[in-house]
């Protein structure tokens, strides 16, 4: 396939995994969200490139290591039929070090952009925050908030990946 591509950028914790309120890099803790490899799935044979764009700040709070995200994201992986495509995460704080990579900037959609050919216009971000919504804004990638952390004017909303995969997968259906 040539020219532009789509994806879906994936925020990691309270999209993919449950949110536990705390930082989640040990094993036993990491629990990938009911519906996850299902919703991925129906994603992934619908043409999309699955992009996990994830904050990590624990990293430059000295809480763990990137090696310790590195094999969450192998756990993730494994739970979900090896479908997501690249996995990005920014191990910068702003009480610690600025970072273009860091939510809600855009530097690691913007990488991944790059790296696929892809087409923001064909492209949603999934997130549980507002920042999540504002790095996609700032490449033109539509959003959707899942969860119930934050509700973000005129975004649309999802009470989870499933339902999130439910309205990108109508949207295009009504597109075509």
């Amino acid at each position: 396939m040539t020219g532009p591509h789509k994806a879906i950028f994936l925020d990691r914790d309270g999209v993919l995994n449950n949110e536990t309120g705390e930082y989640v890099w040990q094993a036993a803790q990491f629990v990938v969200s009911p519906g996850v490899p299902g919703a991925l799935a129906r994603l992934k044979a619908a043409g999309y490139h699955l992009i996990v764009v994830t904050n990590q700040a624990g990293i430059a709070k000295g809480l763990y290591t990137g090696a310790d995200v590195q094999a969450r994201h192998a756990q993730l992986q494994a739970a979900c039929g090896d479908v997501l495509d690249a996995l990005y995460f920014s191990d910068n704080h702003p009480s610690v070090s600025e970072s273009i990579f860091r939510k809600p900037d855009s530097g690691m959609l913007e990488k991944a952009v790059a790296r696929f050919t892809l087409d923001p216009a064909q492209c949603w971000i999934v997130g549980d925050r507002v920042r999540d919504m504002q790095a996609g804004a700032r490449l033109g990638v539509r959003g959707i908030l899942v969860g119930h952390t934050e509700i973000g004017a005129h975004t649309p909303y999802a009470v989870d990946l499933a339902a999130a995969t439910d309205m990108i997968l109508g949207d295009v259906a009504r597109t075509l």
